[in-house]
């Protein structure tokens, strides 16, 4: 077969010639090399801007949450040019390229040109503020990688995927090999970022610490576009965010109608009656959705009115005027899974402030491992990592198949459940966090304070902070693991790439929500401190950190309650069966 066949061409549907195999290092190493990057220069930017741009800490916690929030947000129109114009491909390669220069830039910061002079922060009140070109180099590197990570964060798990033929068993092999090797190499990117580059950049040199990343971006960019021409490339088919649109357009026109004859008996009117539209195309990967009672004004959308026309092929001509039962279920289950997603964002909050304030108390804590070496501040989130990289293989291995005994679910425990011990685990991990601040700042008043680069440092071991870390790897491996397998098994079958860019918007609104809940803690607790700061200070020694924690932890723990009834009234998505399917499992529960 000629060489141009191996891939989908940017002008023609072409017979995919898959070579998964061959194409699994290209993406895998590209993955690789790229969270190496990617996190070694975000791992440790809360101590970048504090030491080297003099800025305050509440104010480095504002920008990086604004940063990681817009990042988060950008996955929204990346999956959506990605589906509806571009295709993953190139999206992907212009997000890369957008990564290593934004990289390239922030590297620039280092220099001593592009950042203010070094100025110690126990004196804090007279170091220089960086000027407007400082400011402006550091701003648009930003805007470069939180481009880059709109284009890479929901398209390249979907484009590895792509690389294989879901119909042939050797392709769903490939599959679940592609997703052991993506998860294997993204834990030990972010192992290796959040151990030795955050050394490095803290204890050696920060030009140094961040030209390697970018030197790893560079790497990943080289080894992606090797793969060029091996690569399948599916060619764009419009975004369900259209098909989702088209539905609420439909039934607000048609809010009108009814669905039913008014001599109809109340059994007839449960069921969609001969003017509804129940046209579904044969797609691949696409499963019937049986009508639900649910949300019935949607249902409104698919009722066929003598101004709409059905083509030869069963479809509507005028999609903007008639829905199907199919479109209407599928946007069914968006809205079934709304408040949980309102959840997630409170239990995203939580483990994103544990996240961020881990760091700022391991830096004014004694971080001495032996009397030469201490753990880098950014280090610490790595005990996180550790716990769910040993947690999950026991969890699947010994757990679950235990669990199944005595539960008779298949997974062992239901989704939800697994989502809501993840929760659960977050409040008490707050709590947790809570009174190990309290005994960290009371050694750093009754004990003598050792004063190290320009920090108040209190003598109470970080060591102790491995604890709060620790649960915050059980919270992820419960709740965030829980709720990325949630969205794929909910979302219907053409939106599963739309899955990750909607929980990347979730952590969006907990950033935006965490800078709105910092700023309203900051005017309350003005004076609520020593010496007149408030509970989040910039020297956390004369702040009240360990209210703040215990305030987010009591949000939690309501968080809880909601998601519990939430829990309680959501209804799994299930499949239409045809009636061979329906006959068989008769005859089998009948056996």
């Amino acid at each position: 077969m000629d060489q141009k066949k191996a891939s989908i061409d940017d002008d023609h549907q072409l017979t995919p010639n898959y070579r998964g195999a061959k194409a699994l290092p290209f993406i895998v190493g590209n993955e690789a090399f790229e969270k190496l990057g990617s996190t070694g220069i975000g791992a440790n930017l809360q101590v970048y801007l504090v030491k080297v741009f003099n800025i305050k800490k509440i104010h480095a916690v504002y920008i990086l949450n604004t940063y990681a929030a817009t990042c988060d947000l950008a996955t929204i129109p990346g999956a959506f040019l990605s589906d509806a114009y571009f295709g993953r491909y190139t999206v992907i390669a212009f997000a890369s390229l957008s990564s290593l220069l934004g990289m390239f830039l922030l590297t620039l910061t280092s220099l001593k040109t592009f950042h203010p002079p070094h100025c110690e922060i126990s004196q804090s009140t007279n170091c220089q503020n960086p000027n407007s070109k400082q400011l402006a180099l550091l701003f648009t590197s930003f805007f470069l990688l939180t481009i880059s990570a709109g284009g890479i964060r929901p398209c390249n798990l979907a484009f590895g995927v792509d690389q294989f033929n879901p119909k042939t068993e050797s392709g769903k092999k490939g599959i679940n090999s592609f997703f052991n090797w993506y998860y294997f190499t993204f834990t030990c990117a972010v192992m290796i970022a959040l151990t030795i580059i955050v050394y490095i950049q803290t204890n050696k040199s920060w030009l140094i610490g961040f030209s390697i990343p970018t030197f790893l971006m560079f790497v990943s960019c080289i080894v992606f576009f090797a793969g060029k021409r091996i690569y399948v490339r599916v060619v764009p088919q419009g975004s369900p965010l259209t098909s989702i649109v088209q539905v609420i357009v439909c039934s607000v026109r048609k809010r009108g109608l009814k669905l039913y004859k008014e001599d109809d008996d109340e059994d007839d009117r449960r069921q969609p009656w001969s003017e509804i539209h129940d046209h579904f195309p044969m797609m691949d990967g696409s499963l019937k959705l049986p009508s639900t009672d649910q949300f019935k004004f949607l249902d409104k959308a698919a009722i066929i009115t003598p101004d709409d026309e059905i083509l030869p092929d069963g479809s509507a001509s005028n999609p903007w005027r008639l829905s199907s039962i199919q479109q209407i279920e599928e946007v069914k289950c968006l809205i079934r899974i709304l408040p949980i997603w309102i959840s997630s964002i409170i239990f995203f909050l939580s483990l994103g402030n544990l996240n961020n304030y881990t760091t700022f108390q391991a830096l004014q804590s004694n971080r001495n491992l032996t009397t030469r070496f201490k753990i880098p501040p950014g280090s610490y989130g790595v005990f996180s990592m550790l716990t769910l990289t040993i947690w999950i293989p026991i969890y699947d291995r010994i757990v679950i198949p235990n669990l199944k005994k005595i539960t008779k679910e298949e997974q062992g425990i239901t989704l939800l459940q697994r989502i809501g011990i993840g929760i659960l685990i977050a409040s008490i991990t707050l709590i947790i966090s809570g009174f190990v601040e309290k005994q960290r700042r009371g050694y750093a008043i009754t004990k003598p304070i050792i004063v190290e680069d320009g920090n108040n440092v209190s003598s109470f071991s970080a060591h102790w902070f491995i604890i709060q870390m620790s649960l915050v790897g059980f919270a992820e491996a419960f709740g965030i693991i829980g709720l990325i397998e949630f969205n794929y098994k909910q979302f219907p079958e053409k939106m599963k790439s739309f899955s990750g860019a909607f929980m990347s918007l979730g952590f969006a609104f907990s950033n935006y929500l965490n800078n709105l809940l910092i700023s309203m803690i900051h005017k309350v607790s003005a004076g609520g401190g020593d010496g007149g700061e408030n509970w989040l200070a910039e020297d956390l020694n004369k702040g009240r950190l360990e209210y703040f924690y215990y305030l987010i932890g009591v949000i939690e723990i309501l968080n809880f309650g909601y998601f519990l009834v939430c829990s309680k009234w959501y209804k799994y998505k299930r499949i239409e069966e045809d009636e061979d399917d329906n006959e068989e499992k008769k005859e089998q529960e009948m056996v």
